[in-house]
């Protein structure tokens, strides 16, 4: 209570019955005020406000963030192709994917997992590739791929329409490539087809001797055109049935550029066979033996994985077949047959058809013999497998000239 001014002739009538109230003069007997309290309440407030204060702050910069990496996800998207019309969400791919549901899966590998979608926007059939970022490697296939495919166009590589960068909604980083939809999935599907590849007639399918010979040459000529047409000479590093996929009306595209590698203009021009070491690149069975030993890459090691795909194509044996022990591989046992007996290891399916399909049959083999040989050096360039496949088809049907 006050002891100044009006309050200083205050009697003890004047505050009888306020028993909270202390201090004041003397003559009043009040109890004395606790000031330790007062100050010890002062200080629990001021702390309080801080806590508060910085209990706000922390929340809203959290929030922040976490809005900004959700916009980032939901909205950042980075096109491979400069002339990319195609802009699409990490939301939008769900929806399109239903979740990346396992009904919509459709192939995986080691870098990450193809889904089916179809867009809202305009209906269209699309293939997700979701990258597995755990995967140490699963972010540089992703760069390379972006890389390799943002400035080729040819009509046998397939199309990537866009790439999403981001996050998910669990606020992890997400990487995604979108791709054209390949109605008929890839030639390993087809040379080696399960139950879930029968027709309507309730057949297994398979390739005739003239679908093979078609999608060999568009093999060879998208080979061809990364190798000696394209602005930057890359390598593809990993071709194989898997990473061939077909179109409705069976017209073959080379896939997967997550090993790639893209070498400069001045590099390219000082050497068709310009290497880069890196160590083992590609997929046992179809990557060169070179490679196996340390050395460099170059395009002779896609000319070799081109062999040994065409061996595999007309033989129906895989090169990692159980069959084959020590030395033996897919090349020699080919070569074991060639020429007399080729029609021994020909894919039976294909021994059944007409007489003067089995009479390129030697052509056939010699160019996948001669493209897989031990020795870099003595394979053959993709611009010589063009042609000698072209005049192979021309053999078979003389219209097509």
């Amino acid at each position: 209570m006050p002891s100044e001014g009006v309050f200083k002739n205050a009697s003890a009538t004047f505050v009888a019955g306020n028993n909270k109230l202390c201090g004041g003069i003397p003559e009043l007997h009040l109890s004395r005020c606790n000031l330790k309290t007062s100050s010890n309440s002062s200080v629990r407030l001021k702390i309080a406000i801080v806590v508060v204060i910085l209990g706000v702050t922390l929340v809203s910069s959290f929030l922040m963030i976490l809005w900004f990496r959700r916009k980032k996800g939901l909205q950042r998207t980075m096109a491979c192709e400069e002339t990319s019309l195609l802009q699409l969400s990490y939301q939008s791919i769900v929806r399109a994917t239903d979740g990346f549901s396992m009904q919509n899966l459709i192939g995986s590998g080691s870098f990450g997992s193809v889904y089916k979608g179809i867009l809202e926007v305009n209906g269209a059939t699309i293939a997700v590739k979701v990258l597995d970022l755990l995967n140490p490697g699963a972010s540089r296939s992703f760069l390379a791929e972006c890389e390799a495919l943002k400035n080729i166009r040819h009509r046998n590589l397939v199309k990537v329409l866009t790439a999403i960068s981001g996050v998910d909604y669990q606020g992890n980083d997400f990487k995604a490539l979108v791709y054209e939809f390949m109605t008929n999935g890839s030639l390993e599907d087809w040379l080696y087809p399960s139950v879930h590849m029968m027709n309507e007639q309730d057949t297994m399918k398979s390739l005739n001797f003239f679908q093979r010979v078609n999608v060999a040459i568009d093999v060879a000529h998208a080979l061809e055109y990364l190798h000696h047409r394209c602005g930057t000479l890359i390598i593809h590093c990993d071709l194989k049935p898997s990473n061939i996929l077909l179109d409705e009306e069976m017209v073959g595209y080379i896939s997967d550029f997550g090993l790639a590698k893209i070498l400069s203009a001045d590099k390219h021009n000082s050497s068709n066979n310009w290497s880069s070491s890196i160590g083992f690149r590609g997929t046992i069975g179809y990557a060169p033996p070179e490679y196996g030993m340390g050395s460099n890459l170059s395009t002779k090691g896609d000319v070799y994985s081109y062999g040994i795909l065409v061996l595999e194509m007309f033989t129906g044996k895989r090169p990692t077949d159980e069959t084959f022990k020590e030395d033996s591989n897919l090349h020699n046992f080919v070569k074991a047959a060639f020429p007399e007996r080729v029609a021994e290891i020909t894919d039976p399916i294909l021994v059944q058809e007409r007489v003067e399909h089995l009479r390129c049959l030697n052509s056939i083999f010699e160019i996948g013999l001669t493209c897989s040989a031990e020795s870099p050096s003595e394979r053959i360039d993709m611009s010589d497998v063009v042609s000698k496949l072209y005049s192979i088809r021309d053999k078979l049907h003389p219209e097509l000239k």
